[in-house]
């Protein structure tokens, strides 16, 4: 990650260039070897963040297909749908909502 502060009025042209020469260096190590050792900041991600991942687009799938039911049975007439469970899900929504 990389932040840039316009009013900062840190080291001098030289000093900036080295700092520019350094990071590039990390980011080479750091992608060859995975870990950063310089002590600065570093970020890992665990294998809940991959599983997290994995959750999302088999959910994506799901809803698709089901999207894909729905459009089927409706096409055919046969689409019909449930009006209070429809209302019930609505504010169901809006409530939590609004305890974000």
């Amino acid at each position: 990650m990389r932040v840039d502060d316009r009013n900062n009025i840190g080291p001098a042209a030289p000093e900036t260039g080295r700092t520019q020469e350094t990071q590039k260096l990390d980011r080479a190590s750091t992608a060859s070897s995975g870990t950063q050792d310089s002590g600065g900041d570093r970020v890992e991600f665990s294998s809940s963040l991959g599983r997290l991942a994995q959750a999302i687009s088999a959910d994506g799938a799901e809803r698709a297909s089901r999207v894909q039911t729905l459009a089927t049975a409706y096409q055919a007439g046969r689409y019909q749908p449930d009006s209070q469970a429809t209302s019930q899900g609505m504010i169901a929504e809006a409530v939590a909502a609004s305890h974000e």
